[in-house]
């Protein structure tokens, strides 16, 4: 019993630990592991691989020297209910199915496409988890730097209320200076409130994704040679690949269809072992049997035009994906460029109303401006702090969704 308890114990550390080095992991890491942890998690990853390991069996039937398993039948015969004059008679065949011409290369070629297709959807689903990640990424990234302005905000709000305070106890300010400064507090904080509950909401939908901890640090991307990637992205896009493995895969199962016209003819060898009476030994015989299925031209049509279907939706869905890739890549570049510009006048702002700022500040604590217009003008240094980390952010972000457009996993 206390051997048992401690295995129990020792698995429980085994998978605290476990556990526990994934979430680090994740905190410390960048994208690619938070995309590695996701993936674990995945729904579609284990059903994937079940995909994959269908397509090699089928690519294993279709290697086979029979397109189905063979059969044994073993008979007996005798007249012991009526006349029982020792008449006896046993019989073993041994039946396979044969390939009908053409229908091994296509069923061949078919399981090949088939593992081409898992595969790519592989690569297609992951890089869709890669889309969800990267905007749960920087909507986290976006809501820690509202959090951080917002207390920021509220803490240099305290720190004017306090001082506010001890001069309109020594008759510096006005009472109306002070509700100013308390209101501002109390605004403050309500924004830093506001602004905790959307970081922890950003943080449980990263976690949902990664099952592990928010990362420390979320940097931005590296971009990619964005012509060198525009002019290969049709060979090398996952979602592209995919669409075009799909419709490859539909067009051998045409093929497939088409050289099914049907059912497999069966090759029998007959082996009979049998007496007339009790007087007589017995004698053994040997035959052979061919069965031909008959053609029905209404089920070739049938099985022919559900895969021709198929086909076809694959190439519309094909065509609809590479215009897809082609329109979001185009606007993903141009929302990039747009970001990089307000990135550098957001910048410009910043420093401009920073300085405003310490003027106001100074002639405040000079008795030479109000309390209102120094409320106005830090309210316009918050705001355009905040528009520059909002632009940061949207850079980062927008770099990418420029590699998502192109295809580059993190």
């Amino acid at each position: 019993m206390v051997a048992g308890n401690l295995r129990f114990v020792g698995t429980a550390l085994v998978c605290a630990v476990t556990l526990l080095l994934g979430q680090s992991a994740l905190a410390a890491g960048g994208l690619t592991s938070a995309l590695e942890q996701a993936w674990r998690l995945h729904p579609q990853a284990a059903a994937l691989d079940a995909r994959d390991a269908e397509a090699q069996a089928a690519r294993d039937i279709a290697g086979g020297l029979t397109p189905e398993p063979g059969t044994i039948s073993i008979g007996s015969r005798n007249d012991r209910w009526n006349r029982d004059r020792g008449e006896q008679e046993y019989e073993v065949e041994l039946a396979t199915p044969l390939w009908l011409a053409g229908q091994k290369a296509a069923r061949e070629d078919a399981a090949s496409s088939q593992i081409d297709e898992v595969a790519a959807k592989r690569a297609a689903v992951r890089w869709e988890l890669a889309g969800e990640l990267r905007e749960a990424w920087w909507t986290l990234a976006a809501a820690r730097n509202a959090r951080a302005l917002a207390a920021r905000r509220a803490e240099t709000a305290r720190a004017l209320e306090s001082d506010v305070r001890r001069r309109y106890r020594a008759g510096d300010v006005s009472r109306i200076d002070g509700n100013l400064a308390q209101s501002e507090v109390l605004a403050g904080e309500a924004e830093l409130i506001e602004a905790e509950a959307n970081l922890l909401q950003a943080e449980q939908v990263l976690r949902t994704l990664t099952g592990g901890n928010a990362p420390v640090d979320t940097g931005e991307e590296a971009l990619a040679q964005t012509a060198q990637r525009s002019a290969d992205a049709a060979a090398t896009h996952p979602l592209l690949v995919a669409a075009a493995a799909a419709a490859r895969s539909a067009r051998a199962r045409t093929t497939v269809a088409a050289e099914s016209r049907r059912a497999a003819p069966e090759l029998a060898l007959r082996v009979v072992r049998e007496r007339g009476d009790f007087t007589e030994p017995y004698a053994n015989s040997i035959g052979v049997r061919l069965k031909i299925p008959l053609s029905s031209g209404a089920l070739v049509r049938r099985d022919t035009a559900a895969a021709q279907a198929e086909a076809s939706q694959a190439d519309a869905e094909m065509l609809r994906a590479r215009t897809r890739v082609e329109l979001e890549t185009e606007r993903a570049q141009r929302t990039l460029a747009a970001a990089g510009r307000q990135l550098a006048m957001a910048e410009e702002r910043r420093v401009l109303a920073a300085d405003n700022l310490r003027l106001a500040e100074k002639a405040f604590a000079l008795g030479e401006s109000d309390l209102s217009a120094l409320l106005r003008i830090r309210a316009t240094a918050f705001d355009a702090e905040s528009f520059y980390d909002r632009q940061r952010v949207a850079r980062a972000a927008a770099i990418s969704r420029l590699q998502q457009a192109l295809g580059v996993l993190p």
